[in-house]
């Protein structure tokens, strides 16, 4: 069976280690990038089944980034991983077409879910940030 393949989003390296870490052996990491400009180019280069991004960052925010990759390529699902534990953000990346919201804090405990269930055509949003 092929590999999920997974383009990631942050301007923090330490978090893009942490993903990697976290996705381990069962995703395919074909891309990380730094910004928002950089993960529409990526996901319109790449195609991949997942961007996992960051809301927050240079250039082009996440959210920005996703209505952009949204316009052009609807089949990649979304999943934001912020530090925004605010039900703005959630409902705003939810309406930029976000299959997932993980905060992370929950990183570890919830990525590999929210990228399950985002391919199984669900919405995953991490439980603190469930209304």
């Amino acid at each position: 069976m092929d590999k999920i393949r997974v383009v990631l989003a942050d301007d923090h390296q330490e978090v893009i280690a942490s993903v990697r870490r976290t996705l381990g052996e069962e995703f395919e990491i074909v891309e990380a990038v730094e910004n928002g400009s950089e993960a529409v180019a990526a996901v319109l280069a790449l195609d991949p089944d997942v961007l996992v991004t960051d809301i927050s960052m240079p250039i082009l925010d996440g959210l920005q980034a996703a209505r952009r990759i949204q316009r052009t390529n609807g089949r990649t699902k979304i999943i934001f991983l912020s530090i925004h534990e605010d039900r703005d953000f959630l409902a705003a990346a939810l309406s930029a077409g976000a299959a997932g919201y993980v905060i992370k804090p929950r990183l570890s405990t919830d990525l590999v879910r929210a990228i399950q269930e985002a391919l199984q055509g669900n919405i995953f949003v991490s439980e603190s940030m469930r209304i």
